[in-house]
């Protein structure tokens, strides 16, 4: 498991540099030449045909009761979420082992330390283009380190609105949360940046420790859900993946990062019972290990190390 991981990522290293040199940041549309030596557009839509040599995988790291996750897509990376500020080090060391210098994205779904305390780690290794979170202060040090870090670079937080698109390789990222910041008032949850990503026919949706009430926010603003994966929220707490989300998302897949034996219960048994109705097929942190999926645009597969 451990050796095809780090070839599979060093791989996508090895090229990274090559289209930062070539073609430019992720967020903006490129070119490229074909066989005859023509040059030719790529599509940053959803359900863009995707070519032979393209690549995409998500690594969903195994960072105990929080969230931390990597997408890579023809040499450009996406960082969601950090986990603790105890996951510094294993995000620095991550990113040195896989040559992986630069990141084009990361994403702060919100300021809670279990999301993003690592950052900081990552950050002081990696540089970045652009960082999103639903705020641009939070009253914690883990939030004061990722923004200190992010300044040493030159980079200031970009606080995204509902229905922003940006391509990552070929795919394609559309921000469809949160949508009322009213609902963060009582609960910073519900601040939660939630995204949906498009790779060919495939799809995954990420949405942070979303509760139910900025769910349903996103439903009533009518935002296409429908994905392939989708990144349970809140560790899969009764208090999120409501049954109308559920039934919009439809996923196929459900991954679920969570600590073991953490003193919350999560994942809670009403939730998994309420994904098992959908047909959807569970991975775990907590028995999976690391999980990585992997996409060729038509279907999805995955990695994981079973602690069963």
């Amino acid at each position: 498991m451990a050796i095809i991981l780090s070839c599979s990522i060093a791989a996508r290293g090895l090229i990274a540099g090559w289209f930062h040199d070539h073609v430019g940041s992720g967020a903006a549309d490129y070119s490229v030449t074909n066989e005859q030596g023509e040059v030719e557009p790529v599509s940053n839509e959803e359900n863009a045909p995707i070519p032979a040599d393209s690549t995409f995988e998500i690594h969903f790291f195994d960072v105990g009761e929080a969230d931390s996750a990597l997408v890579a897509c023809d040499g450009y990376y996406m960082l969601i979420d950090g986990g603790y500020p105890g996951s510094s080090s294993f995000l620095y060391a991550y990113l040195k082992a896989h040559d992986i210098p630069h990141l084009d994205y990361i994403i702060c779904t919100h300021a809670h330390e279990d999301h993003v305390g690592g950052l900081a780690g990552a950050l002081n290794y990696a540089t970045v283009d652009k960082a999103y979170a639903p705020v641009t202060e939070a009253d914690s040090r883990a939030f004061a380190s990722f923004v200190k870090y992010l300044g040493e670079q030159g980079v200031q937080i970009t606080v995204p609105d509902a229905g922003e698109n940006f391509s990552l390789g070929h795919a394609n990222v559309q921000i469809v949360g949160p949508v009322d910041m009213s609902l963060a008032a009582e609960n910073a949850n519900n601040s939660s940046i939630m995204l949906r990503i498009t790779y060919g026919n495939t799809s995954f949706l990420f949405t942070g420790d979303a509760e139910e009430a900025e769910e349903m926010s996103v439903l009533d603003a009518g935002y296409e859900l429908s994905s392939t994966v989708l990144k349970v929220g809140h560790h899969g707490s009764h208090t999120s993946s409501s049954e109308a989300f559920l039934a919009a998302v439809k996923p196929e897949y459900c991954v679920i990062s969570v600590g073991e034996n953490n003193p919350y219960g999560h994942p809670h048994e009403t939730i998994l019972e309420r994904i098992k109705a959908t047909g959807a097929v569970i991975y775990r942190t907590d028995l999976n290990g690391e999980i990585v999926c992997e996409s060729d645009g038509e279907r999805v597969s995955f990695r994981g190390e079973s602690r069963l």
